[in-house]
């Protein structure tokens, strides 16, 4: 990206995927989208999670002047926790995060993150598809981690990069994936649009 190129926006109010952009070292801008974000009737996961992903990205492009259309890139992403192909959404409230973690307990579940790059040209996707497997948890530590807070409105009701790291026992693909945006994919596709990663200055 040019010093004169607007920055990429990012269709998502997620402080973890802006986070993770920062760590690429991608200046941008945040403006959330707002659509209807549940599986549509026998949709595959994969599906799923990439036709969300563009919908919030061209949500958000759609919003935009025209005189800004032509020259911005927007950058939308979708994640989902699948066991026996259950989509888990994400808690607000104790009994069904309990309930998730007690799923998830010493079983191995996926992380699908699919990610759209939008430009008023087209719009490109790639996915992510992790499996992480959890140790056997206890009643008592799953009502500890609920009570630190960090289960709400977490997808599956945890968060790897917090206090659920202690009960990862194997992760096989993408940390970041898992987390909420794939790096690895994230900058491939920026490279694609001839965007440039490791931004000086964009701290």
């Amino acid at each position: 990206m040019s010093r004169d190129a607007p920055p990429l926006i990012l269709a998502s109010a997620s402080p973890r995927r802006s986070a993770l952009l920062r760590q690429l070292g991608v200046p941008h801008r945040v403006l959330v989208a707002d659509i209807d974000e549940r599986r549509l009737p026998a949709e595959p996961v994969a599906a799923c999670v990439l036709r969300l992903a563009r919908a919030k990205a061209a949500a958000v492009g759609a919003r935009l002047p025209a005189s800004q259309r032509a020259s911005a890139s927007v950058l939308g992403a979708d994640t989902a926790v699948v066991l026996d192909d259950e989509m888990l959404g994400k808690p607000h409230t104790r009994e069904p995060a309990l309930a998730m973690l007690r799923r998830l307990s010493g079983r191995e579940h996926r992380v699908l993150t699919g990610i759209a790059l939008w430009r008023e040209s087209g719009c490109e996707v790639a996915l992510s598809d992790s499996t992480v497997r959890f140790r056997a948890l206890d009643d008592e530590e799953c009502e500890r981690y609920w009570q630190s807070g960090e289960p709400r409105d977490k997808a599956g009701a945890y968060a790897i990069q917090g206090r659920a790291a202690a009960f990862i026992a194997e992760l096989r693909g993408s940390y970041s994936g898992v987390m909420g945006l794939p790096l690895f994919e994230t900058a491939g596709l920026l490279r694609q649009a001839g965007l440039t990663v490791w931004q000086e200055g964009s701290e």
